[in-house]
């Protein structure tokens, strides 16, 4: 499938809603280690990486970024997810615990710098790289810069106070602008999950495909049972795929196979969506009834399904 964008042009995503929550406290790395899918605690600062927050039963809440700090964890979610994730951390935070949560959402804001040309034509400072983040001084202005865009293509993210908008406008203000829908077809297209669509407790982390986040050897977190489980039987009974399809579609449609429902659409933009499948009836390169339309199944490069393979 041709790629949304041409990344031989650098474009600028300004985020419309960005959230921040500040872990704070001696406790801090110990604390999400126990909330989440990925080991915290091993974690060194300047790196970022991604972890999921679960239910008891290993049902999905939210995919996190989440920033190593010197002496602060920052963790970036969904702007609709963010109230409920704040509630939910403060209810596990018990009186002896040295954790505090600070809301940082009215402070910052953060643009994507997306290319395959974005470091050479328009950053010209030092970049991380991989899994980390760097903090840069520019025209006064404190940036915090990590070598990822959320979509696991070629670019940065660039955090900064919100006070401060005019001076990334100066930079990088002659950019060309992607626009909310542009961003939802390349979220679809990349097969990034998002919260209250691919991101449900309908869903668990290795369903949609998460094993980025995942930590097999961490130890114990809420709902570490069941997602181990999982792992080991290889009991994963649906799993989330891109769908090609022949004409536009809602979401919400049913997907079928030979007669029997195999899945629902769960995003949709034009004429590419995101759909659950289940694991037995369906896999990659598999032609689906999606409605009125038909789908071919895809593997979108954001996700993986691990011991399950396929077709090549």
């Amino acid at each position: 499938m041709a790629h949304p964008l041409d990344l031989e042009q650098t474009w600028l995503y300004p985020l419309p809603e960005f959230s921040l929550i500040a872990l704070q406290g001696e406790d801090r790395r110990r604390f999400l280690h126990n909330q989440t899918t990925n080991a915290v605690e091993t974690r060194t600062v300047g790196e970022w990486f991604e972890t999921v927050f679960v239910n008891s039963t290993g049902r999905t809440l939210e995919l996190a970024t989440v920033y190593v700090r010197q002496d602060s964890l920052w963790i970036q979610v969904e702007a609709n997810r963010k109230d409920f994730l704040w509630q939910w951390m403060d209810r596990f935070i018990f009186p002896f615990d040295k954790v505090e949560l600070e809301d940082l959402s009215a402070h910052y804001r953060a643009v994507v710098l997306l290319g395959e040309k974005v470091e050479q034509d328009h950053l010209g400072w030092q970049l991380p790289a991989g899994n980390q983040w760097l903090a840069q001084s520019v025209q006064g202005v404190e940036l915090l810069v990590s070598a990822q865009t959320g979509l696991d293509l070629p670019g940065y993210t660039v955090i900064f106070p919100a006070t401060q908008q005019a001076v990334i406008d100066q930079l990088w203000g002659d950019l060309a602008v992607i626009t909310p829908d542009q961003w939802e077809g390349l979220r679809i297209h990349q097969g990034r999950p998002q919260a209250n669509k691919e991101l449900t407790e309908d869903y668990n982390p290795l369903e949609t495909g998460l094993w980025r986040a995942i930590s097999f050897t961490k130890g114990c977190y809420i709902g570490q049972e069941t997602i181990a489980r999982l792992n080991t039987y290889q009991g994963v009974k649906q799993r989330l795929w891109r769908i090609a399809l022949d004409r536009p579609m809602e979401a919400g449609t049913v997907i079928t196979l030979e007669g029997q429902k195999v899945g629902v659409l769960t995003s949709v933009k034009g004429l590419t969506g995101l759909g659950y499948l289940k694991t037995k009836l369906a896999d990659q390169g598999a032609t689906v009834q999606v409605g009125e339309a038909i789908g071919t199944v895809e593997k979108p490069p954001y996700i993986t399904h691990e011991y399950y393979q396929g077709p090549n």
